[in-house]
C-alpha cells in the first residue's frame, strides 16, 4: 500500500498507470466525501510500458501519445487499461465497496497489434476496444466476460496500414484516441496526420459487435490540424475534439453540419478533454501551457472558453477525469512531470476551484514503486454506487 488507507469507506477512485518499461503499475487513489485523494495501492497490470519516440529523441511526458490507456466501464464494475510495452490488454474486476481494490479477470490478452495506446468500453461495458498505434496498427475488440475475461470477438480485427515503428514516432503521425459514438453506433480512432491535417477513422460497429471491414476517413472542419481527444456532447451525436495546433474542433455526426474550428489564443498544446455532467463544461489540458481551459458548447454547437486554470510551470498536465462525489463534481489531472494528481472543485459554471495537489513520488518510493513522470499516463475514476 502506498499510504494508510481509512478506515472510512471512500466514494470512489482515480487510477492512472506508471507505464514502466520493467512493470506497468495500476496507481489508484480513494475519493474521500469532499472529493480529495488518499493514495491507497499499487496494482501489476499484468504487462510491461514502453514510450514513443519523439522527433528530438526526447523522453517527454505523455509516453504513448494517447488518452484512454486506462478506462472504466462502471456499468459493469470493471477496468481495463493497456501494457503498451507488452502488446497486451489486461481486465480488472472493481470492489464496489473498495472501488481501489482491483482484481484480475482472466490473463492479459494480446492486442494482435503493437504498441496499444487506447481502449474503450462499449456503452454497457460488455464490450472493449483496443487502438494499436505502432508498426501494427489498427483496432481490435473483445466480449467482456467477468469469468473469463476478455475474449476475441469475431471480425473485429482492422488494420490501418498507417506507416510506423515500435514504439511509434511521434506525436505528429500517430494515433490518439479511441471511443464509441453515443449510440454504440460508430467506432472512432482519432489519427493526428503528419504534414497534413489529422483525421478521424470510423468503423461501423454491426448488432453483434462485429465492425465494417474499411474506416472511414472523416476530415477536420476547415481550419482543424490535429486530432488528439474526443470528449461526447451528449445528446448531439457530435464530440469536442482536442486539436493542439489550433485549440479545439466540434466534430458534429449528426448531418447537422454543425463542424468547426476553434482558435485559441495563448494555447501551446491542448491535447486532453472530459467533460463535467454537474457544469455541463468541457476541460481542455494544454500541457506545454500548463493550463486547464474550460469550454462552453451552446445548443448550436458553438464553443468558446470561458474560463481558464493555470498550475505552476513544470507541472505538465495530461490526462484528466470528473466524478461526481455525493452531487458535486470534481476534475482530477495528473500532472505528470510534477507527478502529481491536481484535484479541482467544480462549484460551478467558470468557477472552478484547486484543493489539492496530491504528490505521488514520494509515497510510491518509499513503497517500492517505480515512478518517472515521463512515463505516467492515463486517468480514470469510479464512483462507489
Amino acid at each position: 500500500m502506498l499510504t494508510k488507507a481509512s478506515a472510512r469507506r471512500p466514494d470512489g477512485a482515480v487510477y492512472f498507470i506508471s507505464n514502466e518499461p520493467d512493470e506497468n503499475m495500476i496507481i489508484t487513489a480513494s475519493i474521500s466525501s469532499d472529493g480529495t485523494l488518499r493514495l491507497d495501492r499499487a496494482v501489476a497490470a499484468g504487462g510491461r510500458g514502453s514510450h514513443g519516440v519523439t522527433a528530438n529523441g526526447n523522453m517527454g511526458v505523455d509516453p504513448m501519445f494517447s488518452q484512454g490507456s486506462v478506462q472504466v466501464s462502471a456499468k459493469n464494475g470493471v477496468l481495463a487499461t493497456v501494457n503498451s510495452g507488452s502488446n497486451t490488454v489486461s481486465l480488472f474486476a472493481i470492489d464496489p465497496r473498495k472501488p481501489t481494490m482491483l482484481t484480475p479477470i482472466g490473463d492479459p490478452v494480446s492486442s494482435e497489434g503493437e504498441f496499444p495506446m487506447s481502449v474503450a468500453f462499449s456503452n454497457d461495458g460488455s464490450h472493449l476496444c483496443v487502438l494499436n498505434g505502432g508498426a501494427i496498427n489498427g483496432v481490435n475488440c473483445f466480449t467482456v466476460d467477468k469469468k473469463q475475461g476478455l475474449v476475441q470477438l469475431p471480425n473485429t480485427l482492422r488494420y490501418l496500414g498507417l506507416n510506423q515503428t515500435t514504439p511509434p514516432n511521434g506525436p505528429p503521425g500517430s494515433v490518439s484516441h479511441l471511443t464509441f459514438t453515443e449510440d454504440g453506433s460508430k467506432l472512432i480512432a482519432s489519427y493526428k496526420g503528419n504534414n497534413a491535417p489529422g483525421y478521424l477513422n470510423v468503423w461501423d460497429v454491426q448488432k453483434d459487435g462485429s465492425l465494417s471491414v474499411q474506416a472511414t476517413q472523416v476530415p477536420l472542419a476547415s481550419g482543424g490540424m490535429v486530432a488528439f481527444s474526443l470528449t461526447h456532447i451528449p445528446g448531439e451525436n457530435a464530440f469536442l475534439l482536442t486539436d493542439p495546433g489550433v485549440g479545439f474542433d466540434i466534430v458534429d455526426f449528426s448531418g447537422k453540419k454543425r463542424d468547426s474550428s476553434v482558435a485559441v489564443n495563448g494555447q501551446m498544446a491542448t491535447c486532453w478533454s472530459t467533460r463535467s455532467a454537474k457544469t455541463g463544461n468541457y476541460y481542455t489540458i494544454d500541457v506545454a501551457g500548463n493550463t486547464i481551459r474550460e469550454v462552453h458548447i451552446d445548443g448550436n454547437l458553438k464553443g468558446s472558453v470561458v474560463a481558464s486554470y493555470n498550475l505552476p510551470a513544470g507541472t505538465s498536465p495530461i490526462d484528466s477525469e470528473t466524478a461526481t462525489i455525493r452531487g458535486k463534481d470534481y476534475l482530477y489531472v495528473l500532472g505528470a512531470n510534477a507527478t502529481s494528481v491536481e484535484v479541482f472543485s467544480l462549484d460551478g459554471p467558470a468557477k472552478a476551484k484547486q484543493v489539492a495537489s496530491v504528490n505521488v513520488q514520494g509515497p510510491a518510493r518509499a513503497a517500492g514503486v517505480t515512478i518517472n513522470g515521463r512515463n505516467l499516463q492515463g486517468m480514470a475514476t469510479y464512483v462507489r454506487p
